[in-house]
């Protein structure tokens, strides 16, 4: 078998961030996000590790290939004293076949475990119970030499005939190929994560900022230690999986067009996002508390599993004495410049921000559009961007400027520009209004509720900015005139933001709900085992 992986930082950063230790206080479970990947949830990790000093805090990264990462993005923390990273669609392609007969019975467990899974209702408690208990029995015999070891899934005739069969009992796409090699890829993640959970180094508890495979592998730490687990989502990580899966081009639909059904959605996308679903699942059900960014998530929580009594809502705060500031470095003119802060990727639709640069710049001549983030996770999207601002002759005027210091930016922009398709609390709106800089935002997540307010007292601080349609670039560009082109309408809208941050989204708030997370979950004396030595897994539900 393929041992883990562990990266190896270039030579130069070798001291920055080669952290080993042999246990924490906190273990963070990291997928896709910092040190290695700017943006707002990784913003908030760095922020909440320094807002915690006296705490011993672990990262756990989950990646998906090496290349697809360069050199970290932040610099760690001094409390940070343990780093190790895997990635789990490396190795994928055999060095040995190990040819094995298999175990009927362990392989019987499986699909009991499958057809649970199909069957599950979210709302009775015997089916998170019964799916926990059969998970914690099968998961130790997924270790090394175990009845359901990698090589067993990937070599034995057990594992050929219950794929086979599966294919001809449910698959509805007629390429076996592609239905072999999707599950394939999607299942040894599985492997590679129980893996992770044997080796990983003990910690009193267990932090992962999303669910997903990060989640997965907090739920296999709260069976295997007993030690309690956080969950803090900033979007809703399932939604966001889906919102990907019905955007990629990489998953195929084999029907031909008698077989097509224009209502159904094709089985191996569906297969993707019920497998993401479950992940979520036995995640929320492991989890001890479960923490959104504002109401509507949370109610989705409950709708996609999560126990409403272990729900709760923390939203960001904002390092408000050194973001306000920056309101000093202003010049009295509202500068023209619309900033969109982001990665350049489709969930933030820089596209459609582009298209309302060209009807921005018709009437306001003087205006530019800064895209200030990183172009390196989705090159193929980052050059369509380009190709339509030169497309539409706005070369001169929409800048791509890379990721750059929101401390320095902040006081040259007019207005922060948000034009996702999907956000959670944007910190970036929050830290605009912080700096002196109202925004306009599509309606997603909770960008209302930071525009507008939530309460009868916050909406009466008035609205910081504007709201508009998800891709409706004219709607887009006329929110952002009205704003530019009246001082007297964006003085008023820069007062409401500043008042609504000052008011309800400060760190200090956020570091005070997250404080008392901490101190009951390091208080918890989990029943038992540590770490590695820990030989019984435990049924993540609470009885």
């Amino acid at each position: 078998m393929s041992p883990v992986t562990f990266s190896s930082p270039a030579p130069a950063d070798a001291d920055r961030y080669q952290r080993r230790a042999d246990s924490c206080d906190v273990m963070l479970l990291l997928e896709g996000t910092f040190p290695y990947v700017s943006g707002g949830v990784s913003s908030w990790v760095n922020q909440i590790i320094r807002g915690f000093p006296h705490l011993r805090f672990g990262l756990c990264f989950i990646g998906s290939r090496r290349q697809d990462y360069g050199a970290p993005k932040y610099a760690l923390p001094d409390n940070v004293v343990h780093l190790e990273t895997h990635y789990i669609h490396e190795n994928l392609s055999a060095t040995q076949v190990v040819r094995s007969r298999g175990d009927a019975q362990a392989f019987a467990m499986m699909d009991q475990l499958h057809g649970m899974l199909r069957a599950y209702d979210r709302s009775d408690s015997t089916s998170h119970s019964a799916l926990a208990a059969q998970l914690a029995e099968l998961i130790p015999m997924m270790a090394d030499g175990g009845k359901l070891d990698q090589d067993a899934f990937l070599f034995s005739k057990q594992s050929w005939d219950y794929l086979t069969a599966q294919y001809r009992t449910f698959c509805t796409d007629p390429s076996f190929v592609d239905y072999f090699w999707t599950v394939r890829i999607m299942h040894q993640p599985v492997w590679t994560l129980a893996r992770v959970a044997r080796q990983l180094i003990p910690a009193r508890c267990y932090h992962t900022v999303s669910t997903g495979y990060a989640g997965f592998l907090g739920s296999l730490m709260k069976m295997q230690t007993g030690r309690p687990l956080i969950l803090s989502e900033h979007g809703i990580y399932t939604k966001e999986r889906k919102i990907d899966l019905f955007q990629s081009e990489w998953i195929r639909d084999n029907r031909n067009v008698f077989e097509k059904d224009a209502s159904q959605i094709p089985y191996f996308r569906e297969m993707w996002i019920r497998f993401f679903e479950a992940l979520g699942r036995m995640c929320y059900q492991a989890s001890n508390q479960i923490v959104a960014l504002y109401e509507t998530n949370r109610l989705r929580q409950v709708i996609d599993g999560a126990p409403p009594e272990r729900t709760r809502n923390i939203p960001n705060g904002i390092d408000l004495p050194r973001l306000s500031a920056l309101r000093a470095q202003r010049s009295e003119k509202i500068p023209p410049v619309l900033c969109l802060l982001g990665r350049v990727v489709p969930i933030k639709d820089v596209k459609t921000f582009i298209r309302a640069m060209r009807t921005v710049v018709n009437q306001y001549p003087e205006a530019e559009a800064w895209i200030a983030g990183p172009e390196d996770e989705d090159p193929s999207y980052a050059a369509e961007c380009h190709a339509i601002a030169e497309g539409l002759g706005l070369l001169d005027k929409v800048k791509f400027l890379g990721y750059q210091k929101i401390d320095e930016l902040m006081p040259k922009i007019g207005l922060v520009v948000l034009s996702s398709i999907s956000e959670a609390l944007p910190l970036v709106l929050l830290e605009g209004f912080a700096a002196g800089v109202p925004g306009v935002a599509t309606d997603v997540g909770s960008c209302r509720q930071l525009i507008y307010g939530l309460s009868e007292e916050d909406q009466a601080l008035g609205a910081a900015g504007d709201v508009v349609g998800i891709a409706e670039p004219q709607a887009l560009a006329q929110a952002a005139l009205k704003l530019l082109t009246d001082p007297q309408r964006w003085y008023a809208a820069q007062a409401a933001g500043i008042a609504r941050v000052e008011r309800y989204y400060t760190q200090e708030m956020m570091f005070g709900a997250y404080r008392e997370l901490y101190d009951n979950a390091l208080a918890e004396q989990g029943a038992a085992a540590t770490g590695a030595a820990a030989t019984a897994l435990r049924c993540p539900v609470q009885h």
